[in-house]
């Protein structure tokens, strides 16, 4: 997600295998005047962004992988992630890739890539989070962040 003044921009990358180190495709969508922030509830600012990208390959998603949690504590209270896979009728595998922890989230799985010392912290939703991680750790990409995370996101700020 990019945000500017009047809008914002939601990006994705579309890929067939994890081990795939090029997008297939990449889409991005502007947002006209997106919702304002709100302090635990980002979900209501980006979920809508991202359904607008997703849409016109909604029905041959087979997992979607965001950046952030997907579940905010071990009690299962739902973070973006989590309003996503429920958004997209729980048919689809969510995985969440957050960058940084917070307190409270020692249920997440923290993945070490490259020669990074600072992990990744994996969550998923319909799908075991140790298989999430894997594939997270298994993606191209020599640095911490995987190859096609970082391309979403610059996609993101060149629409």
């Amino acid at each position: 997600m990019d945000y500017r003044e009047d809008d914002a921009v939601a990006a994705c990358v579309l890929f067939r295998d994890w081990s795939d180190a090029a997008a297939e495709r990449e889409l991005a969508s502007h947002v006209a005047t997106p919702a304002a922030y709100e302090p635990g509830k980002l979900y209501l600012r980006e979920l809508p962004c991202i359904l607008r990208v997703l849409e016109p390959v909604r029905a041959s998603l087979e997992v979607v992988l965001v950046d952030g949690y997907i579940w905010l504590d071990a009690r299962g209270r739902r973070g973006l992630g989590a309003h996503l896979h429920e958004a997209l009728g729980e048919r689809v595998p969510v995985v969440g890739v957050a960058k940084t922890a917070f307190a409270g989230s020692d249920f997440s799985i923290p993945v070490l890539r490259g020669a990074s010392k600072r992990p990744l912290y994996v969550t998923a939703a319909g799908i075991s989070p140790e298989l999430a991680a894997r594939y997270v750790r298994d993606m191209p990409g020599k640095h911490r962040i995987p190859t096609l995370v970082k391309r979403v996101d610059r996609l993101s700020r060149e629409a």
